[in-house]
């Protein structure tokens, strides 16, 4: 049976390693939410970077996800230092599980102050779509779709029983 992929991606107003007060608030409280979305009926996987490193994105080890990559209209830094960015890729049971974590609990409070925390960009900040069981998408997988949804809109049709 198919899984859902969830890839998200969002430009910070500041980097994480000398953030604002605000940028800080929404990079502390992100261990909450992940372990809460973890528990979540439906969750299956998220990436996460071989011995649990935060920050250096671009540096880590990202195993079977694959390699760290970026939407094209991201233009801030790409060192520890410099970094401003949120993303994640993850795998879910179906579209229901994961649009009902993300809209409740500690992810939807933080949903509700995602512009003290991002910018406003223009560009479409998530996208989902099926991968056979058997396939853990790549970051790459991920922004080659955002970029996609972005440049062509919501296409090709598929259904909730069918990867695209």
């Amino acid at each position: 049976m198919p899984h859902l992929a969830l890839y998200t991606f969002g430009v910070l107003k500041s980097p994480l390693a000398d953030p604002a007060p605000l940028t800080r608030e929404f990079h502390e409280s992100g261990e909450a939410v992940y372990r809460k979305i973890s528990q979540h009926p439906g969750y299956l996987a998220h990436a996460e970077a071989t011995g649990g490193g935060r920050g250096g994105h671009f540096d880590l080890d990202w195993g079977a996800w694959g390699t760290f990559a970026v939407p094209t209209w991201y233009s801030k830094g790409r060192t520890r230092e410099t970094i401003a960015l949120a993303a994640t890729l993850s795998l879910w049971t179906g579209l229901r599980p994961a649009f009902d974590a993300v809209y409740s609990g500690l992810h939807r409070e933080a949903l509700n102050r995602r512009y003290d925390w991002f910018e406003r960009t223009g560009h479409p900040n998530y996208v989902f779509w099926w991968v056979p069981d058997d396939v853990i998408p790549t970051w790459q997988d991920g922004v080659s779709r955002l970029e996609r949804l972005h440049d062509h809109g919501s296409a090709p049709p598929g259904t909730l029983r069918v990867a695209v």
